[in-house]
């Protein structure tokens, strides 16, 4: 037995599986999901999938096939997403001893140990039935020693129905069957660009990869690609990460629904977006001390003409406090803001972080200490918005916000505002 077990559980299709949930009539519906504006397909369901339909893929070009087949079309519900991730994540964090969230709809399991008292494909499969009765969501699981051959499980346990879901890859023989069976652009962290290169050297397959000799790999390639080739052979190089590393910088930004030619309603987006960001900031239990704001034109329009800047601003002591980044954006606003243009985005972006409390001011700085009322009003607005929706905000956000992103397909907010609770009749 293999002196590490990682397991990889990832949701399957679960943009399009959320939007499915709460509507049974949809269950053998294709659904696909939209991208912000909605303009491309991010997320399809297997239906949608087998019809042909590309991720990526512009709305206006499947249209028509959409029609034909009675494909159904929503905009992204992001607050829907994050809600059933976190109830996934917190199911999983009652069945393994160590979890690491890696993505919104995926997570490493550390499993060691786990054998000498269960079966791990029978455990695997506990995983699946639990989310499910649970959650409602369907997920595959892959196990393995390495996390990269983990990635490699689940892909199978997608692929091929008759796995039930769940592919245990502890056993040597089957990690080697199923890298001769996959391409070598399967393997984690092999993109485009590498499997080119690796392609060149008589590498196609992941089995071929895993074969390569990792001193050679190193001195073509990099560290990395040599850590990927061992994890291929079951050496564990990559550990689990139970808390996530803090972030280093908070980026706020959407496309506008439609394009800004009022500085009125640019204020506004900046407003909402400082607001998004000092809220995102709080969360990480961080404080701020560098505000960067910019806007430009659209990029693929011949109509428009071109416009880009940004502006940034030091603050004079970090802050968490909504209200000083919304004095500096204005201020950062009145500077960029040239009339005339067509606006089709902006945004915001917080940097240099520090944890409450430890930031050294200069000797001649004047100490600037954060009343602990403030901090108390910025906490009380976070918890009201977080448990009843957008229920407080401040008034330069605006109250219309005509200029926000189109999403005329949205579903209800149904695990996250009391008003678009499902009604049983």
């Amino acid at each position: 037995m293999a002196s590490h077990v990682f397991a990889l559980v990832d949701c399957n299709n679960f943009y399009a599986s959320c939007e499915k949930l709460f509507r049974p009539d949809l269950a053998t519906t294709p659904v696909v999901v939209l991208s912000n504006n909605d303009g491309c397909v991010v997320a399809r369901s297997k239906e949608a999938k087998k019809l042909g339909i590309k991720m990526g893929v512009p709305l206006f070009q499947v249209r028509d096939l959409m029609q034909k087949h009675g494909v159904m079309a929503f905009s992204s519900n992001y607050a829907l997403y994050a809600d059933m991730s976190q109830r996934v994540m917190n199911t999983l964090e009652q069945l393994a001893p160590r979890v690491e969230v890696y993505s919104i709809d995926e997570a490493f399991l550390d499993l060691t140990g786990v054998a000498h008292c269960q079966d791990l494909t029978e455990f695997g499969l506990t995983v699946r039935h639990t989310i499910q009765k649970w959650t409602g969501m369907t997920v595959c699981v892959g196990i393995a020693p390495s996390k990269t051959l983990a990635k490699l499980a689940n892909h199978a346990a997608k692929t091929w129905q008759k796995t039930g879901g769940v592919v245990d890859l502890t056993s040597k023989v089957r990690q080697r069957k199923l890298l001769g069976l996959l391409p070598v652009h399967e393997v984690w962290g092999i993109g485009g660009k590498l499997t080119k290169r690796l392609q060149q050297l008589g590498i196609d397959t992941a089995l071929q990869l895993a074969d390569a000799d990792p001193k050679f790999i190193r001195q073509h390639f990099s560290v990395v690609v040599e850590r990927t080739v061992r994890e291929l052979n079951g050496e564990s190089c990559i550990d689990l990460e139970e808390v996530a590393p803090t972030k280093k910088q908070i980026v706020s930004s959407r496309a506008f629904g439609e394009r800004i030619t009022d500085k009125q309603q640019m204020h506004e987006a900046i407003s909402e977006y400082i607001s998004r960001a000092c809220q995102k900031l709080r969360k990480e239990q961080q404080e701020a001390k560098h505000l960067t704001v910019f806007l430009r034109t659209s990029p693929f329009s011949d109509k428009d003409a071109p416009y880009s800047a940004s502006k940034s601003v030091a603050l004079d002591a970090p802050s968490a406090d909504t209200r000083v980044f919304l004095a500096k954006a204005t201020q950062l606003l009145d500077a960029l803001w040239v009339n005339g243009y067509l606006y089709a985005k902006a945004g915001v972006m917080l940097a240099d972080f520090y944890d409450p409390g430890v930031y050294q001011p200069g000797l001649f700085d004047e100490p600037l200490m954060q009343k602990e009322s403030d901090q108390k009003l910025m906490q009380l607005m976070d918890n009201l918005n977080t448990k009843f929706g957008k229920t407080i905000w401040f008034a330069s956000q605006g109250v219309k916000q005509e200029w926000s992103m189109k999403r005329e397909l949205l579903s209800p907010a149904y695990t996250t505002n009391w008003r678009d609770l499902p009604r049983v009749k």
